[in-house]
């Protein structure tokens, strides 16, 4: 519901060019899933997102963050309230072999500025669609490698506004998990550290990634990556396709042939459609091997 005061007050934090009003959100997930967003803000300095999350916090005004939108469903009411996007946060600089990373940049962009510069560390996130704060904030992680493995320190933002440097220690850095998940802090900057290497070495082992990746996974449509957390001692896409699931659709949602693991938006689907597929998918496995798989994409937003 819009409010004037409240478009008001946020015009005045960030200037007028950073607000849209009723911007769909479809437009902004990777599952191309998503209804209005009542105020979509884009600020580009850490005071204007600081004053964003007080000035929401104190007029107890819902706040949601969206990078890329790769790890997400958006239901298709859309958000009530402000949602944040960083993708103006996207300085990137390296010092030797330090490299330090504005949270809007891409992934896949740092893992090629990173090869430009002759450094590597960061080839697994060649391919991941998403952006640094969304990297961060779930340990990204791919081909053997992870965020954890490259972290120095993290500049984030509490939900009562305050900014803090965070050491990788005080991360708490874990499978698809972090503090800054955890407590609700917004990743502004990340420092990694790399190692010098070879060019051609580091291009060849990104080229290989990339073909196994557009081998194995449905990238040809949207969706949200990886639905489900790995369950310990198995693998959620076996568990899937042994359960006999790929290729069942609900509406335009359908469990990937290419890869279980992947729900995709096939042919027009509803956010409604997509989430009733992935509860769909939880109860079958459930069912027939007793494991409860646990969701590593967000679900948010209101209904229609």
């Amino acid at each position: 519901m819009l409010n004037n005061k409240v478009l008001q007050k946020i015009v005045e934090i960030v200037s007028e060019e950073n607000v849209k009003l009723d911007e769909i959100l479809k437009n902004h997930t990777a599952t191309k899933l998503g209804g209005k967003a009542d105020y979509f803000v884009t600020p580009t300095t850490v005071e204007q997102v600081k004053n964003i999350v007080t000035f929401a916090k104190e007029h107890s005004i819902p706040l949601l963050l969206i990078g890329n939108g790769s790890n997400m469903v958006v239901k298709d009411g859309g958000f009530r309230g402000i949602v944040l996007n960083l993708k103006k946060f996207n300085n990137l600089t390296i010092n030797e072999n330090r490299m330090v990373v504005q949270s809007g940049v891409s992934i896949i962009e740092a893992s090629r500025k990173a090869l430009e510069a002759n450094l590597t560390g960061l080839e697994f996130a060649c391919g991941i669609p998403g952006s640094i704060g969304g990297a961060l904030a779930m340990n990204a992680g791919a081909y053997g490698g992870e965020i954890q493995d490259i972290i120095v320190s993290t500049v984030v933002i509490s939900p009562e506004g305050e900014v803090l440097t965070l050491s990788k220690e005080e991360l708490e850095l874990g499978y698809r998990k972090s503090i800054i998940a955890k407590k609700g802090y917004i990743a502004l900057e990340a420092t990694f550290q790399l190692e010098k290497g070879n060019y051609k070495e580091i291009k060849e082992k990104m080229d290989d990634l990339t073909q196994k990746r557009e081998e194995k996974q449905p990238l040809e449509y949207p969706s949200a990556g990886s639905v489900f957390k790995r369950p310990p001692g198995h693998f959620a896409g076996k568990l899937i396709q042994d359960s006999g699931l790929q290729g069942t659709n609900i509406g335009g949602a359908e469990v990937s042939l290419k890869h279980a693991g992947f729900i995709i938006n096939k042919d027009n689907a509803t956010a409604t459609d997509y989430i009733n597929l992935i509860n769909h998918v939880q109860e079958v496995v459930k069912e027939k091997f007793g494991i409860e798989l646990e969701r590593e994409v967000k679900i948010v937003g209101e209904d229609l």
